[in-house]
């Protein structure tokens, strides 16, 4: 057994797991959370209790880290949340900007407040997808405003949902 790790190699924080393992470890009644953590705000969304459909719940207006982690510990609590996924904003290319750090600090320093896997889940154009979406619903500019966060929650967490069904439908 090799205990070195190769210099290429980043080992991944306990916290974090692969969306192979969520859907591996997953408990039927326990929903997945979905999160979109902006500069401003953090989108929330809510699975089923069988892990099929992703519903946008709120949107908390960040404030201070402990508040905003109080918030999201409060939502887990209130609907028994099994795992959490969360947005990763890469760059078209697949690189990763500030954008994608600010994401990683929010997750790592949210884990100890949670105690539940975390799961990372490419974002690239979900917001452009929802905000497309009210666009044909004749939303306007206020209701945009009002709900975009919380349905690129949805958005995201429905993607995830997609994958974790193709998983299960293919395992053996």
């Amino acid at each position: 057994m090799n205990l070195l790790m190769d210099n290429n190699e980043k080992k991944q924080p306990d916290y974090l797991v692969s969306i192979d393992e969520i859907a591996k470890d997953l408990t039927i009644g326990r929903p997945l959370l979905g999160l979109d953590p902006g500069t401003k705000t953090i989108g929330i969304a809510i699975s089923d209790s069988m892990h099929n459909i992703a519903t946008p719940l709120k949107t908390v207006r960040r404030v201070k880290f402990a508040i905003d982690a109080e918030q999201i510990v409060e939502v887990i609590k209130e609907y028994q949340g099994g795992g959490i996924i969360v947005g990763l904003p890469l760059n078209m290319d697949g690189s990763e900007g500030p954008r994608v750090q600010s994401v990683r600090a929010f997750v790592r320093n949210l884990a100890p407040y949670v105690k539940l896997p975390l799961c990372f889940w490419d974002e690239r154009l979900s917001t452009i997808a929802v905000e497309r979406t009210l666009l044909e619903a004749d939303a306007t500019r206020k209701r945009r405003a009002e709900v975009i966060d919380k349905m690129a929650a949805g958005f995201i967490l429905q993607g995830a949902l997609d994958r974790i069904s193709h998983i299960k439908a293919t395992s053996p």
